[in-house]
Order: structure tokens, then sequence, then C-alpha cells
């Protein structure tokens, strides 16, 4: 299995957030060629602003793998994770992080690069037209639907 593979996963679970009106990030975790973890956004969902998908599927590895530490695992993630999330994958001592679109505004590297391990091997840009062009439509929809709830 390639990393477009798993992105694949990762976008899945992207589009389950999408549909259900969350920020559409989705993520995987995979060890030893097996899905250990699979997650999206549910901060909307869970009122809980720290509910990202990094965070969940970090959660569920751990559970999964049986100890905190993900060193042999990698995240496939949509999206850019944001400072809180790199935090995370650097306690988690993640063996490799593979993202598909930047983050301009709120990635981790605009702000705290250091944050992961420096152990963490970092791919970038897979599949990164297809994250952002759902994250674009999530957001120009969100516009139209508040434009047109404001009588503008």
């Amino acid at each position: 299995m390639d990393d477009n593979y798993y992105m694949k996963l990762a976008l899945q679970e992207a589009m389950r957030a999408y549909e259900a009106d969350e920020v559409p990030v989705g993520a995987v975790v995979v060890a030893a060629g097996r899905v250990v973890a699979r997650g999206h956004n549910l901060t909307e969902r869970l009122g809980d602003v720290t509910a990202h998908a990094e965070m969940q599927v970090i959660t569920a590895a751990a559970n999964a793998v049986g100890g905190k530490y993900l060193n042999d695992c990698t995240l496939y993630v949509t999206v850019e994770p944001c400072t809180m999330c790199a935090g995370a994958i650097g306690w988690a001592q993640l063996g490799r992080l593979v993202y598909g679109a930047d983050d301009e505004k709120r990635g981790y590297t605009q702000y705290a690069p250091e944050t992961l391990h420096p152990r963490t091997e970092v791919t970038r840009g897979v599949m990164a037209d297809e994250s952002r062009e759902l994250m674009k439509r999530f957001f120009q929809e969100k516009r139209h639907h508040n434009e047109r709830g404001t009588g503008v």
C-alpha cells in the first residue's frame, strides 16, 4: 500500500466530517500495514475545541497498540496539523506524519515547526489538491449560507 491509498481513507473521513457540518479534516493511523485508527473533526458534535481529527486518532491508536507512544505508526491527515495537534503528535513520538494540504493560516509549520518529535519523518502534499478543494468547498458553502441567512 502506498501513501495515496491511506490518504484516500483519510479523505473518506474528511467527507464524513463535511457531511456532519464539521470542518472537513480526516485522519487515519497505520501500524504494520494496517489501519488501527480512523476519525475526523468532531468539534461541533462534541462542543470541544480539542476534538480535532488528529486528537481523535492519536487516542484511538494508543488504545489499539496498547501504549501511548506511536513510534511505529504513520498518521495520515488531510490538512497540515495545527500547533495543538502537532504538540500531541510530538508527545506521542509518532514515527511518521503524512499530510495533504498546507494550512497557511493555522498550520504548525507557520508557528512551531520544531513541535514534532525530532525523529518524526514528515511527508507533505499527498493528495493536497483533493484536500484543499474539500476545505474550499466547505467554507464557500458556509459563507454562502451565512450571507443568505443575514439577508445580504
